[in-house]
């Protein structure tokens, strides 16, 4: 009979593959994801499998012989004996029990690794509870043909590797971890004979199992440990799964997420991906900068915490290859938002935009670093009213230079700028420098030159490391294996425009009007940085560059509450200049401390200033651009047209009810133009270039802007529209 059911069992069982071992540990997958950072070392675990608990692969040397032991005692004595199904145990087993699931005596640890690898020989059940007889052929089956092709340690360890444990616990290492917080090879005589149990009855209560592994362990002689085993079952089945790293070692909960993302192309982890997800992944993180950074930012955010600030951000980015080595995108505990990653969310950004405001005038020749600009007062209309500019301590400096308004953040020249590099051209180049502007230029108007519009921190960072690189933008990169490599690469910003901003943000004493001397905007090496406070304190930014590393911080609140009394300097500068100079410390290479080099393309000139306005220095210029004296504006000055009224395009239309002689059109020059030039009107001259009322007269026409040779300097086109005006009742 035994040699005629396994002989058809054999039979049955060839239509359907037999995994190797190898194969079955290959497919093996934790149910989370451990990620990495660049060498190797575990940032953060994530669960990616809602379906089931497991941990890593254990080896069976790994393993605690006691309860290897153990196991084998409840589940499978002759298991060194038999060749996959126990005739013995069959044999004295009652008839009604062979086929029963209820009781596990005839069933092999074989056999029930046959159940574990096809799930049709786990099932289907016989109507009473058990498992039917061509569940038992199959399992019998699949268990000989185990057996004659794997080894016995092989089986040993596949099954403990597979097996069901309690609840959604799979697997010796989720076992260990979870319930008794050990690694497998660390679990004693009592562990073992709870998880012995536990595979017997693994959703009974906590009096049966310990009742069950209570024999186990008489059946090895150690009876005497089970007064106390009663308790200790209890209290382990209780406890709460621990989680793959302790707290402190969960060290980018929001990047892990972004990986999952990018990974699965979902936006969870609840399986739906879990093919697609390895163990392991190998960021570019580096754990010790990204503690500290998280370490810093949380300890500076408890000093601020009377200031009503809790929630805060860090990124760090190594310049040359853009990987980043720190990803902190909240203070944690210490926020009531903390899964808000603060790296991606979109706030509003203040003065930090200035630097790419001024390397465009920069780079189109309008500007340069010496150039005078006005800091007063200011009124612009917009078409929602009169937009009237702040600067942040609401005090003016007069004239001064373009690299004293960047690096000492005054507002004023940055709006008198904006009006000349225009918003729609603004807006364009920070949406090339991949900041996520919803919307164009011209809808945020001139405010955009006081970071109205919402970015990310990421987003931020990355443009400024394009500064730091000359101008050329490439993207970030988190993961040293990137599902989803994104190569794109381009040439943003001029090298010489970028180089002379960078070299601005660079000069302490420039800063100095705003800022003083001792700030925290001070390194040891050569550092380019530009803080920035939104709208109401709501926001407030650090973001700066060495030579080889960018980093950016962000501090407020996730809620969009403000801030008390909290600027760029005592809010995110000192978190800045701490993680700046851990990642110097740690890379203590005198290159990476040193200036960047000048690119072909810029020269240095000595320059002085009109009535000593500033002190005299040497300016970095682009050729062609450079001048020894700095005098006030005049002509150019910051204008983007001589001709400011009437603006180019302008369509005027004639009022019926108004007498012609009452509609006049102004002509307006910017001060300072020579009274040597003169207006010249489609093709007569109307005299010297003075503000003048010129009576409208239907159609298209042209104003030139001639200079004392006759040689055009501006020219605007506008319409006068209307037939004419109404002819006025005559008095009687």
């Amino acid at each position: 009979m035994r040699v005629g059911a396994l002989a058809w069992a054999a039979t049955w069982g060839v239509a359907h593959a037999l995994p190797s071992f190898e194969q079955v540990r290959s497919a093996y997958r934790s149910s989370d994801t451990v990620l990495l950072d660049r060498h190797g070392s575990p940032l953060q675990a994530l669960r990616t499998d809602s379906a089931a608990l497991r941990g890593e692969w254990v080896p069976l040397a790994q393993i605690s012989p006691a309860l290897r032991h153990a196991l084998l005692l409840s589940e499978d004595k002759r298991f060194y004996q038999h060749a996959g199904v126990d005739w013995q145990a069959i044999s004295a087993a009652a008839w009604s029990n062979v086929w029963n699931s209820r009781t596990r005596g005839a069933s092999t640890v074989t056999m029930q690794l046959a159940g574990l690898l096809d799930a049709q020989w786990a099932g289907p059940k016989d109507g009473k509870g058990g498992r039917s007889w061509v569940t038992k052929i199959g399992q019998a089956s699949t268990a000989w043909r185990l057996e004659h092709n794997w080894r016995k340690d092989q089986i040993l360890e596949a099954y403990l590797n597979l097996v069901g444990f309690r609840g959604e616990v799979v697997g010796i290492s989720a076992l260990s971890s979870r319930l008794f917080h050990k690694y497998p090879s660390g679990l004693n005589l009592e562990e073992g004979a709870i998880a012995a149990a536990l595979v017997r009855a693994p959703n009974a209560s906590a009096d049966r199992v310990a009742v069950r592994a209570c024999a186990v362990l008489t059946e090895q002689r150690q009876a005497s440990s089970c007064p106390m085993l009663k308790t200790y079952t209890a209290q382990v089945l209780a406890s709460k799964s621990a989680e793959r790293l302790d707290a402190d070692a969960q060290l980018a909960p929001h990047l892990a997420q972004q990986v999952v993302r990018k990974w699965t192309g979902t936006g969870t982890g609840n399986g739906a991906g879990t093919t697609f997800m390895p163990t392991t992944i190998r960021t570019t993180l580096d754990a010790g900068v990204q503690r500290f950074a998280r370490d810093t930012l949380r300890q500076h955010l408890a000093e601020l915490r009377e200031r009503h600030v809790q929630d805060g951000a860090v990124i760090a980015i190594d310049n040359a290859s853009g990987d980043v080595l720190a990803w902190v995108g909240s203070s944690g505990a210490l926020s009531q938002a903390g899964e808000v990653d603060g790296v991606t969310a979109l706030r509003q950004p203040g003065s930090t935009l200035k630097p790419f405001l001024y390397e465009i005038a920069i780079e189109q020749r309008w500007l340069t670093a010496a150039s005078l600009l006005d800091d007063s007062p200011v009124g612009l209309n917009t078409g929602a009213g009169l937009y009237i500019p702040q600067n942040y301590d609401h005090h003016y400096k007069g004239h001064v230079s373009l690299r004293t308004a960047l690096a000492s953040s005054l507002n004023i020249p940055a709006v008198r700028t904006l009006v000349m590099v225009t918003p729609e051209r603004f807006g364009q180049r920070l949406m090339s420098l991949g900041l996520p502007l919803k919307h164009n230029g011209d809808y945020y108007g001139y405010s955009l030159a006081l970071g109205s519009a919402e970015v990310t921190l990421a987003s931020l960072a990355n443009a400024y490391r394009a500064l730091a690189q000359g101008g050329m933008l490439t993207p970030l990169r988190t993961l040293v294996t990137d599902p989803q490599p994104s190569t794109v690469s381009a040439p943003v910003m001029r090298p010489e425009a970028s180089f002379i901003v960078a070299d601005v943000l660079a000069d302490r004493e420039a800063r100095v009007p705003t800022f003083g001397l001792d700030n925290a905007l001070a390194t040891r090496y050569w550092s380019a940085v530009k803080t920035g406070t939104s709208k109401d304190m709501r926001d407030n930014w650090c973001v700066g560059f060495s030579k080889r590393f960018t980093v950016a911080v962000w501090v407020g609140n996730a809620s969009g509450d403000p801030m008390w009394d909290v600027s760029g300097v005592s809010g995110a500068a000192p978190v800045w200049r701490s993680v700046l100079d851990e990642l110097h410390r740690r890379h203590p290479d005198r290159e990476a401390g040193l200036a960047p080099a000048a690119p072909t393309g810029v020269l240095t000139q000595a320059v002085r200033f009109e009535h000593d306005m500033e002190a005299p220095r040497s300016e970095w210029f682009i050729p062609g651009t450079e001048q020894p004296l700095m005098r006030l504006a005049s002509a150019r000055g910051a204008a983007r047209t001589l001709i400011q009224a009437p603006a180019d395009r302008t369509v005027v239309a004639l009022d019926p009810d108004i007498p012609p002689q009452a509609q006049k059109l102004q002509f307006k020059v910017v001060p300072g133009v020579s009274r040597k030039w003169s207006w010249r009107l489609d093709d007569k001259r109307l005299g010297p270039a003075v503000n003048t009322q010129w009576a409208m007269w239907p159609g298209a026409h042209r104003l030139a802007l001639l200079d004392e040779v006759g040689k055009v300097r501006e020219l605007v086109k506008f319409e006068v529209r209307g037939a004419q005006a109404k002819e006025q009742p005559r008095r009687r």
